[in-house]
């Protein structure tokens, strides 16, 4: 029996979108310091792994050096010889296609499809959509696992505890599951996939500001939305670090991914006193936070936005000091063709964890030159050029 995990992942990265107002208030100061949106460190921070994750950002991952999809970070190989059939049917339980970053994503994985359609290795692929609706998703996988025609199940959960019992019901049907991007409170999945995590992510952009800012620097940290786990741990590992340094982190603003409310939150906070530096756990939206200074005729702060092209695009043009922490799109690729090894009854990791690399300042020109006829939401580290629908696929989304 494996190790009971505390999954980790979760979008970017990848992260669910509300629709918000664009009139909310920043939060005032609750006493001892923090914003009374703030999460607690008891609920959302656990050392161990947020240790583990800061160390994995430094490991060489083993795979191919031209594949980052099929690399893996201290692999700990499962044996799926129990899973070896002829079957090619491949079912996806997908969360939703909410946000950009999923759109690129989805577009990659279908693409990754079609490869293995052309090679005879997959003969169906059918997908349901939750479209962010927990009870939407739980009956999805029920009627795969209800059809009993499935050779494997994909699943990119909702969320964390929610989508655990559907998880765990698709497992104890004797189906293959393979669990992606955003984590369940379960070790039942022949692998679970995602890059290094939350708390790397957050630590990227966290020690970016901190190192680039002086001492008495004021920040503010800009946030999606509550409640989903890859995305808690961003902000966790990020007070983890800001709490150790110099810096005055003015308050943590949940925005929705609404660039409106965005524009209007940093408008408000300029006009009650200076921001040096902008942190966000999600890039949804950073140019508007951007243009907030502009409209306001502030200097530009420094700022942790993500690999969304929109905003990588603002950073070159602007000439400000910035970082795109990333949350491996690629990995989209991964579980199918994680399947089809499983079918073949070759060995996978049990956590298979992505690399996961920011775009800074050195490389930034490279990602957007490798990118220049992509539209503005798509993300740099996609991991498509090589497949046959490059690059038109991505541009008429």
């Amino acid at each position: 029996m494996r190790r009971t995990r505390v999954l980790v992942a979760g979008l970017a990265a990848a992260a669910l979108t509300l629709t918000a107002c664009a009139t909310d208030t920043p939060t005032e100061q609750a006493p001892g310091g923090e914003t009374e949106q703030q999460s607690s460190d008891d609920e959302w921070f656990v050392k161990a792994e947020y240790d583990k994750q800061l160390a994995q950002r430094d490991k060489e991952p083993e795979g191919p050096a031209d594949q980052p999809w099929l690399q893996a970070i201290e692999p700990e190989m499962v044996d799926t010889a129990e899973f070896k059939q002829d079957g090619k049917t491949l079912c996806f339980s997908n969360a939703s296609v909410s946000n950009p970053w999923r759109v690129t994503g989805w577009i990659t994985m279908q693409q990754q499809v079609e490869v293995l359609k052309q090679a005879g290795e997959i003969s169906e692929f059918r997908v349901s959509d939750a479209a962010d609706d927990d009870n939407q998703q739980i009956s999805d996988i029920q009627a795969f696992v209800d059809a009993g025609d499935c050779n494997a199940i994909i699943i990119s959960p909702s969320t964390t505890a929610t989508l655990t019992p559907a998880v765990e019901a698709a497992c104890e049907s004797g189906v293959p599951v393979i669990v992606f991007d955003r984590g369940v409170n379960t070790d039942c999945m022949v692998t679970f996939i995602h890059p290094i995590g939350g708390y790397a992510y957050g630590a990227d952009a966290a020690e970016f500001l901190v190192d680039k800012l002086e001492p008495g620097s004021k920040v503010l940290a800009l946030r999606i939305l509550p409640g989903v786990d890859v995305l808690e741990h961003r902000w966790a590992a990020a007070q983890q670090i800001f709490g150790k340094s110099d810096l005055e982190i003015l308050g943590d603003e949940f925005t929705g991914g609404d660039g409106a409310k965005i524009k209007d939150l940093v408008t408000q906070y300029l006009q009650r006193g200076d921001v040096d530096g902008i942190w966000m756990d999600a890039g949804d939206g950073a140019v508007a936070a951007v243009e907030a200074f502009e409209d306001a005729g502030k200097d530009l702060p420094v700022f942790a936005g993500e690999d969304e092209l929109s905003f990588m695009r603002k950073w070159k043009d602007t000439g400000m000091t910035a970082i795109a922490p990333v949350y491996s799109n690629f990995q989209w690729r991964t579980p199918i063709l994680a399947a089809v090894q499983i079918w073949k009854g070759e060995q996978v990791p049990s956590e298979w964890v992505l690399p996961q690399e920011p775009i800074t300042e050195a490389d930034r020109d490279e990602f957007l030159d490798r990118n220049k006829d992509m539209p503005s939401l798509h993300y740099a580290k996609f991991g498509g050029e090589d497949l046959p629908g490059f690059p038109n696929a991505w541009k008429d989304r």
